[in-house]
């Protein structure tokens, strides 16, 4: 589905958030990879589940024709700082709940786009009957589960020793959940 772009000025930086387009497809390829890459709050080693030029192309047309779906970006002068998305489905005993992520490359935090995706995220499901969203969150990942939190979200589950990091320890996944 499409939105109409918002503009935010935090802490100097002025940002847009708006619909994913096509044109966008090969930025944010990119800015996927380099995001997987500057932490390991994501679900992916750098390079994993790669999605080309293409593969971007398709979501995004796939997501803009569709009632269930929301895929956004922040720009900054231009170029793609960050996106989110939320996945629905229409089967009938699920079709009323949509999954959020997200990802901000690491050079824009502290501007709020996280959390203003995340809004805008939660505006749109509102408005479009959506009675829930749910996300997943690495334990470790205490600024966005605090984010979360103040926007809504509770932890519904804990995934116990889900995710393999590099420091070969295993940490929880925190399953989120916010009803509308």
């Amino acid at each position: 589905m499409i939105v109409k772009p918002r503009e935010y000025a935090i802490h100097n930086l002025q940002y847009l958030i708006r619909s994913a387009e096509c044109k966008d497809a090969k930025a944010l390829s990119e800015v996927r990879l380099q995001i997987d890459g500057e932490t390991e709050y994501m679900d992916r080693v750098q390079g994993e589940a790669y999605i080309d030029e293409e593969g971007f192309q398709k979501i995004i047309k796939k997501d803009s024709d569709s009632l269930t779906n929301i895929f956004l970006v922040a720009e900054v002068k231009g170029a793609i700082a960050g996106f989110s998305r939320c996945e629905g489905n229409e089967l009938k005993r699920s079709s009323h709940k949509v999954e959020f992520g997200v990802g901000v490359l690491m050079a824009y935090w502290g501007y709020g786009i996280g959390k203003n995706l995340l809004k805008e995220s939660i505006s749109w499901a509102d408005s479009n009957h959506i009675r829930k969203m749910t996300l997943s969150v690495l334990e470790t990942n205490e600024k966005a589960i605090s984010m979360y939190k103040s926007c809504g979200f509770k932890v519904e589950g804990i995934l116990q020793n889900d995710k393999w990091l590099s420091d070969g320890e295993y940490y929880n996944t925190l399953l989120m959940g916010s009803l509308r």
